[in-house]
């Protein structure tokens, strides 16, 4: 068996609605549609029929802090350059969102935001992919700071 690629991630959220208006409002992603009588919405980026889903489970437990098991974070590619990393940036700031962290990855650059559930998200821009073609111990070089 070889993978494709990884097909989609589900989020648990306590208020669909809000965490629409971040990942559909603010981020981008397209509503492809509803089930569970509306308690769950399917998105996509329309890269195939859904990325993401997100169920709404209200009141539950959300996500520890800290190192634990399970989910670190996701990333949604925004781009392949800086300027576009930039205007995201502002967009994010601009909706009050907290930028907690900025990074250089060398084959990417990614700022580093939590959504409205707590789960950290990485939006990131992609290098030149030569870069990891060429060497692919480039997607393990040393992580420098970003500064835009």
């Amino acid at each position: 068996m070889k993978a494709h690629y990884l097909g989609h991630v589900v989020f648990y959220v306590k208020d669909l609605q809000r965490a629409l208006v971040f990942y559909r409002d603010l981020l981008g992603f397209k509503e492809a549609g509803r089930i569970f009588n509306g308690a769950a919405a399917a998105l996509t980026s329309g890269r195939t029929h859904h990325e993401l889903l997100l169920i709404q489970v209200g009141d539950a437990p959300g996500p520890p802090t800290g190192r634990r098991r399970g989910l670190y974070h996701i990333g949604i590619k925004v781009g392949d350059s800086l300027d576009e990393l930039r205007a995201a940036k502002r967009e994010l700031e601009q909706a009050g969102v907290t930028i907690d962290g900025m990074s250089d990855h060398t084959v990417s650059q990614s700022l580093y935001l939590h959504d409205p559930d707590g789960n950290e998200v990485e939006v990131y821009v992609d290098a030149d992919e030569s870069l990891w073609k060429n060497d692919p111990a480039a997607v393990v070089s040393p992580i420098k700071p970003l500064r835009l």
